[in-house]
């Protein structure tokens, strides 16, 4: 029988918009939040009533139910509903617009964020199951692929789905996912992709494919290069590199992954950072593994720090890449869940939604999301980034959970004792 959380992500990838908005973005990086038509009534009055809204029929525990007004058109949910207390939330890094997890979550919900952050999902797991549901934190961003064994150990807990009425302001294909496909415990938060940024004043020849970056790493970059801190992607460009799988099992490419990275890539390798916009800002590496939102964020990065993001080249490289989807969990144990349903829910405000996206560069998984970029970020810096053509889309490739990761982390650990990290 068919494992369902082995069934591929099924992504939508909006293409229709994706050149009017290149035309239209900022050519120096950096958020959008200036196109934002700065984001309705809940960033600037939160807890407001729409002008002629009736309070909303939802009942749940917790407080009234409210109304937001709001910029975008058409047939929107924006209830929300006031919290109190703490809301620890533990998260990847730079994960969330800083107005998001901060002063607007308490003046329009009531809440005080604190976020602490890891790297990748083995460490949110031992973090989780090392504390035995006394970890403190009321909201987790798990991997897609992670959650069934999350669930399995107990570590997330179910969602009242009643306190989360904006729930129905996900497109289609971004719930019913294969590891939660009744809904029952993740919210999508976002989607992405993975590739490497390059300094081209530094490495002058065109790098694009994974085998150009493994190569440069071992040359013109030696001692400067950056790799992701996370098992199953800092693998991926070895495989795709041979026209592999990521995700094979076979022993003998197992053992060619093991041989090449340990022994060959390892001794170049300057850093494994999951988050690597910050230092390449600050002029650590010349070349570097990221994210698509990080790899976004690093070109505001560079330019806040003085220097120039116009030597720095975006590659999504191929044959193939990684995708992934990150969702918003509960853990078992949260001391303030009404707080965490409150938070889930307010970011599934369509203006609040593109607001985080404009800041994190990741599709958020809206409706009718071109309509919403054309109303709410007409001016979105570097679209290319954040939205995927289908043909891109087709090249990517998201993680299966098999009986290879606890080889990949062997691998990632034994390439950290070689390069000394």
């Amino acid at each position: 029988m068919e494992n369902k959380s082995d069934r591929p992500i099924r992504i939508l990838a909006p293409h229709s918009f994706r050149e009017d908005l290149s035309r239209r973005a900022f050519l120096r990086a950096g958020t959008a939040t200036a196109g934002l038509a700065l984001v309705l009534v809940a960033c600037g009055n939160s807890g407001s009533v729409s002008d002629g809204t009736s309070p909303s029929d939802t009942s749940g525990a917790g407080g009234d139910w409210t109304e937001l007004d709001g910029a975008a058109t058409g047939e929107w949910s924006r209830k929300i509903r006031k919290s109190s207390g703490a809301l620890a939330m533990y998260t990847w890094g730079d994960y969330n617009d800083p107005d998001i997890v901060g002063p607007l979550a308490d003046s329009t919900l009531g809440v005080t964020m604190k976020v602490d952050y890891y790297a990748s999902n083995e460490d949110l797991i031992t973090k989780l199951s090392s504390a035995s549901g006394k970890s403190g934190f009321d909201i987790v961003v798990p991997t897609g692929p992670y959650v069934p064994q999350m669930i399995q150990k107990g570590l997330l807990q179910k969602l009242d789905k009643s306190l989360l009425p904006n729930f129905v302001n996900l497109d289609t294909p971004y719930v019913g996912q294969p590891w939660d496909p009744n809904d029952e415990y993740v919210v999508c938060k976002d989607w992405g992709s993975a590739g490497f940024l390059y300094d081209a004043s530094k490495i002058t020849r065109d790098l694009v494919t994974w085998s150009d970056f493994l190569d440069a790493c071992t040359k013109e970059a030696s001692g400067n290069c950056s790799v992701i801190d996370a098992a199953w992607d800092f693998c991926g460009p070895y495989f795709w590199a041979n026209g592999k799988s990521a995700n094979t099992t076979d022993a003998a490419d197992l053992d060619a992954c093991e041989e090449f990275m340990v022994n060959t890539l390892g001794k170049h390798i300057k850093a494994f950072d999951s988050y690597p916009s910050t230092k390449i800002a600050e002029g650590a590496y010349s070349l570097a593994v990221a994210w698509t939102g990080d790899a976004r964020q690093a070109y505001s990065r560079i330019a806040d720090a003085g220097g120039k993001p116009e030597n720095w080249k975006w590659v999504l490289p191929g044959p193939k890449t990684q995708l992934f989807m990150d969702t918003y969990a509960i853990p078992v144990g949260a001391p303030n869940t009404d707080a965490a349903h409150s938070w889930i829910n307010w970011e599934l405000v369509p203006e609040i939604s593109i607001k985080d996206l404009s800041y994190h560069g990741y599709h958020t998984g809206m409706k009718n999301m071109e309509q919403l970029l054309k109303e709410l970020a007409p001016d979105l810096a570097k679209p290319d980034m954040i939205f995927f053509s289908d043909e891109q889309v087709a090249t990517m490739e998201a993680q299966e959970m098999n009986s290879a990761l606890e080889r990949l982390v062997e691998i990632l650990n034994k390439t950290k004792a070689k390069a000394g990290a």
